[in-house]
C-alpha cells in the first residue's frame, strides 16, 4: 500500500464513479479499477460495493476514508515541514542559564525568540556556568548563558558577549535603619563594608563572579571576610535580608524587589559583570543558529 493507491481510493470515494475519478486523476479507468482491486486484496476487505450502474462505499470504506484523508494531508504537509525545520522555524532548543541572567538578558532573549519562532519548544535549565560547559560538551543542552572565565573557556565552544553591567552593593535594610551603615548620596565605599561578612557564590560554581568580587576587594585594599556561600542569587539575597552579611549583585537584579534588602550603588569604580552566549562549534542545528542571530541583534 502506498500514497498513490490511497489517493486513488479518495478520488473514487468522493466521486463514487470510476470514470469521473479517473478523469480527475488524469488517467484512464481500467488501471484505476485494477489499482482499487489490488488495494482491497492487499487489505483483505472490500472498500466499495459495485454494481453495473453504481459505486458505493462499504461500511469499512466509509469509516476508513477520514483516516486516509488525514494521512494524505499529513504527507502533503511533510515537504513544507522539512523546509520549516531547515529554516529553524520548528523544532526544539535546550538552553542553560546562570541565575543572574534571569534578571537581565534571558527574559528579553526568550521573548524575542518566542515571538519570531513560536513553534520551537524551548527548554530552560538554570545551571552554574561550569555545569553548563559540561552539559554543552555532553550534548545535554544546545546553548548556554554564562558568566565567562578562564575555567569556562573551551576550544570546541563559541562565545558571544551579550551584556555588561556594574555591580551594586546588597545590604540588609535593618542595618540602614539602625544606622549601622550610612548610605550616602554618592553610594557606598568598599571601605564602609570592610568589617562586614560577605555572602557570595563559592568559587567552584561561579569562578568569574567570585573573582570579580574578590579582585574588587584586593584592588581597594580591603581584607575579605566570607561569611556565607550560596549557589543561587535568590538565596544570597535572602541571607542578606536576614542580616547574615552583605553581597554584590548586577544592577539588573534591583528589579527583584525583595523585602529586607537595599541595593546601593558603589562609590568606588564598580566592577562590571559580563554575560554571554556559548554553544558548540559543531552544532549546526537551525534552531540554534536562529537564536544566535536574534541574540546578536542589538536592541
Amino acid at each position: 500500500m502506498n500514497l498513490r493507491q490511497l489517493r486513488f481510493f479518495v478520488a473514487v470515494a468522493e466521486e463514487l464513479h470510476f470514470g469521473r475519478a479517473a478523469d480527475r486523476l488524469g488517467m484512464t479507468q481500467p488501471p484505476l479499477s485494477q489499482a482499487i482491486i489490488a488495494l482491497e486484496e492487499e487489505l483483505g476487505v472490500r472498500l466499495f460495493a459495485r454494481t453495473k450502474r453504481s459505486v458505493a462505499l462499504t461500511s469499512v470504506g466509509e469509516h476508513w476514508l477520514p483516516r486516509v484523508r488525514a494521512l494524505i494531508a499529513e504527507a502533503d504537509d511533510l515537504p513544507g515541514y522539512a523546509r520549516q525545520i531547515a529554516r529553524g522555524e520548528v523544532g526544539s532548543l535546550k538552553l542553560g542559564f546562570v541565575t543572574t541572567a534571569d534578571y537581565n538578558v534571558l527574559p528579553q532573549l526568550i521573548s524575542r525568540y518566542g515571538a519570531a519562532y513560536p513553534d520551537v519548544k524551548v527548554s530552560l535549565r538554570e545551571m552554574t556556568s561550569d555545569l553548563q560547559i559540561e552539559a554543552l560538551l555532553s550534548g545535554e543542552i544546545n546553548v548556554g548563558l554564562i558568566i565567562p572565565s578562564a575555567e569556562t573557556a573551551h576550544g570546541s565552544l563559541a562565545y558571544r558577549p551579550l551584556t555588561r553591567e556594574p555591580l551594586v552593593a546588597v545590604i540588609p535594610e535593618s542595618w540602614v535603619e539602625s544606622g549601622e551603615l550610612d548610605c550616602a548620596p554618592g553610594g557606598l565605599r568598599l571601605a564602609d563594608l570592610a568589617d562586614k561578612p560577605l555572602v557570595i557564590f563559592p568559587r567552584r560554581s561561579a569562578p568569574a563572579f567570585h573573582d570579580l568580587v574578590t579582585d574588587y576587594y584586593a584592588r581597594n585594599g580591603v581584607a575579605l571576610r566570607i561569611g556565607q556561600e550560596a549557589i543561587q542569587m535568590q538565596t544570597i539575597i535572602s541571607l542578606v535580608s536576614a542580616g547574615m552579611g552583605v553581597s554584590f549583585a548586577p544592577l539588573s537584579l534591583t528589579n527583584l524587589g525583595r523585602a529586607g534588602v537595599r541595593y546601593v550603588p558603589l562609590a568606588d569604580a564598580a566592577p562590571e559583570l559580563e554575560t554571554g552566549l556559548t554553544w558548540r562549534l559543531d552544532d549546526s542545528s537551525p534552531t540554534l543558529r536562529r537564536l544566535v542571530e536574534i541574540a546578536s541583534v542589538k536592541h
